[in-house]
C-alpha cells in the first residue's frame, strides 16, 4: 500500500567540501547518527526553495519542514507557513 505524501522531491548532490553547517542544526543530529555518517551527510546540500539558495542536508535535516530521505531526494513540506528560514 503507498501514502501519497504533499510535498515538493529535491535532490540531494555531494560536495568535495562541506558547506558551513549552523551549531543547532549539528547538535540535534549528532547523538542520533554515527561520525562516518555525519561526515558524508556534512558535505551534502539541497537546493532549499524555503531559504532560496543550497543549504546543508544537516540542516535541511533539522528542519520542521523536512518530511523524508529516500534514495538521495528529499521531500519538504516546501512553503506555506511558518519555515526554518
Amino acid at each position: 500500500m503507498e501514502v501519497e505524501i504533499d510535498g515538493i522531491e529535491l535532490e540531494v548532490r555531494a560536495l568535495d567540501r562541506a558547506p558551513p553547517v549552523p551549531k543547532e542544526a549539528l547538535d540535534a543530529i549528532k547523538g542520533l547518527i554515527s561520525g562516518k555518517k555525519l561526515a558524508k551527510m556534512r558535505r551534502e546540500v539541497v537546493d532549499c526553495p524555503v531559504r532560496g539558495k543550497p543549504v546543508s542536508f544537516i540542516e535541511c535535516f533539522s528542519c520542521e519542514r523536512f518530511i523524508r530521505r529516500i534514495r538521495g531526494k528529499v521531500t519538504c513540506a516546501s512553503l506555506g507557513g511558518k519555515g526554518n528560514g
